[in-house]
């Protein structure tokens, strides 16, 4: 799996999660929700996400044919 592919999964996974939570438990985890999609919202601009560098340092690999964020 490469950087990018594992950081669709876990922004994915995180949105369902906190969507899960806000059904159950409270819904005040919509604002998990809005974190992360501000996050992806922002490593647009910026073209820098600290889940990748996170991801490069546990040794994730890069994917050299479209380029990765944070080259």
């Amino acid at each position: 799996m490469t950087v990018t592919r594992a950081l669709h999964a876990i922004a994915g996974t995180f949105i369902l999660v906190s969507l899960l939570l806000t059904h159950f438990v409270s819904p005040h985890f919509l604002w998990f929700t809005a974190f992360v999609g501000a996050n992806l919202l922002q490593s647009a601009f910026t073209n820098w996400c600290l889940m990748v560098t996170i991801l490069r340092k546990l040794g994730v690999k890069q994917d050299v044919a479209t380029g990765e964020i944070n080259p």
